[in-house]
């Protein structure tokens, strides 16, 4: 008998802990769908995390209700989640292709609560359940927490590291709900004895199981085809990174690279963002041996930097290997930087910027920072003042430094707060825009240690965009984007400095994008 009970408690403890890791990652993988699909990972992460514990908290007030039949009760709520969110991320995908705007937020909130809310429930159950066949309360709530918490701590890990590189959002869904049902499947075997109706439950999951089998073979495709109608053109190339998911498009001619959504370039003009980005700081610098890109992993400002005959060394620090791997082996992409990775004086190191610059003790001639928009935390700390005071300590002496600064047209008061921020670094600047026409007006911020003026500056290299004239009126801005920003009662509004201990881009830049 006392054998008998130590098995049976140990089978609760196990599916405890098993149903903990499913449950925290699915937590997380609500949060990285909606960084990918809404933006801003610290904003998505905190409101789905805040949801699902919330429902958590609802699904144990639930539990106290369910008093009968707790085997039963548990069985079906992983039956439950098991189908609500293995489909999670497949419907979700669906939604925001085919139905308005705000839609998929809504979807994801309210999966991320309900999913949360069956979460609380299992717990209460299994504990009763364990109290019911002998074990005492006090040990069995003990020992049921003991596995939820492991398993959280275990579900976190295999998230980060296996689940999301390995298989992607859709496919992740499908595994884990497949577990859970695996889960309930096994409990039903092994007190198969208690269960007067035994064959209908376990056959009903069966059925559930083989719809999530299918769903793992023809949902990530299924999403596929949803996920193309986010975006204009054809997709070519798609994969889940360690960082970021990477979308690559072509249509008639016009190559487009998208990260995490985002449009990186498109082939038909992105030569007016990056003689634009490198051509001025080349000019303005006293010597132009030795060159730093923080970001650039597709190899596009190295095609142009290599119209300089004078440069030793370029040193190109890109966080994602998975981009600079596209950026030398994918042909159409090989063909737009013209083969720049092949050059011998081309040094890769696939580092975190802020990390690379703390670490590095090497100086530079010109650094030229092309690195995604500020849209959330991670990407924030390299729009701060503490980022530009790292840069400005690793700049030579009469050399010059080069920021793509996102939109003055559609985020100016963003645009102006980055060269607010460079500014607090100890560095001189100017200001540029250009017009990109798949981006729109693109601004700049030109820096120096020294004061500087871009007068009688000269491009003397072949382009096909920029011409002496033309960087003159790069630095000419309308009265509605200049640096003098006001509020709807016209009153100025003063520049903030972004820092580390307090980002006041993120929001802006969040506000300005919103309906773009």
């Amino acid at each position: 008998m006392i054998e008998n009970t130590i098995k049976q408690s140990k089978a609760i403890y196990w599916a405890s802990g098993i149903v903990s890791v499913c449950g925290i990652i699915f937590e997380v993988l609500f949060g990285a769908a909606g960084s990918y699909l809404l933006g801003d990972g610290v904003k998505q992460y905190t409101l789905t995390i805040s949801l699902f514990l919330t429902g958590m908290g609802i699904g144990a007030s639930i539990s106290e209700k369910v008093t009968k039949n707790l085997l039963l009760s548990f069985v079906w709520i992983e039956y439950l989640i098991g189908i609500i969110a293995g489909f999670s991320t497949f419907v979700l995908f669906g939604v925001s292709a085919f139905l308005s705007e705000g839609m998929d937020s809504f979807f994801l909130y309210f999966i991320t609560l309900l999913v949360g809310a069956l979460t609380g429930v299992e717990l209460p159950i299994l504990i009763r359940k364990a109290n019911e066949i002998g074990v005492t309360v006090k040990k069995s709530t003990a020992r049921v927490l003991f596995s939820d918490y492991a398993g959280g701590l275990i579900g976190g890990l295999l998230f980060v590291y296996i689940f999301r590189p390995e298989f992607g959002l859709v496919k992740t869904a499908f595994l884990v709900a497949i577990i859970n049902v695996v889960v309930a499947l096994w409990i039903l075997l092994y007190f198969k004895k208690e269960i007067k109706t035994f064959r209908r439950h376990f056959t009903a999951g069966i059925a559930i199981f083989l719809l999530l089998v299918g769903g793992l073979f023809i949902g990530e495709e299924t999403a596929f085809s949803f996920e193309q109608k986010l975006y204009r053109d054809p997709i070519i190339h798609t994969e889940q990174t360690e960082y970021q998911q990477i979308i690559l498009t072509k249509e008639q001619g016009d190559l487009r690279l998208f990260l995490d959504g985002q449009l990186q370039f498109s082939s038909s003009d992105e030569y007016r963002y990056h003689e634009t980005l490198v051509h001025p700081a080349m000019a303005t610098a006293q010597s132009r041996e030795h060159i730093l890109i923080l970001g650039g992993g597709d190899g596009l400002a190295l095609r142009e930097l290599q119209k300089y005959d004078e440069v030793k060394s370029m040193t190109l620090v890109d966080l994602d290997p998975k981009v600079v791997e596209l950026g030398k082996t994918h042909r159409d992409i090989v063909n737009l930087n013209e083969h720049s990775y092949e050059d011998e004086r081309v040094h890769v190191e696939n580092e975190d910027a802020f990390q690379y610059l703390k670490n590095e003790q090497a100086f530079y001639d010109v650094i030229l920072v092309d690195l995604p928009d500020p849209n959330n935390e991670s990407l924030n700390k390299l729009y701060t003042m503490e980022f530009y005071q790292l840069i400005r300590n690793h700049l030579t002496p009469g050399g010059s430094i080069m920021i793509q600064a996102t939109s003055p047209t559609f985020a100016t008061d963003v645009y102006w707060s980055i060269n607010q921020t460079v500014q607090a670094a100890d560095l001189h600047t100017a200001n540029l825009h250009v017009d990109v026409p798949s981006f729109g007006d693109w601004g700049f911020v030109l820096a120096k240690r020294e004061a500087f003026t871009l007068k009688e500056t000269e491009i003397n290299v072949k382009t096909k965009f920029l011409t002496n004239d033309v960087l003159d009126g790069l630095t000419s801005f309308g009265k509605d984007i200049d640096q003098e920003i006001t509020d709807e009662k016209g009153n100025k509004v003063p520049l903030e400095t972004n820092t580390l201990t307090r980002p006041t881009i993120i929001e802006k830049y969040e506000k300005a994008w919103r309906n773009y």
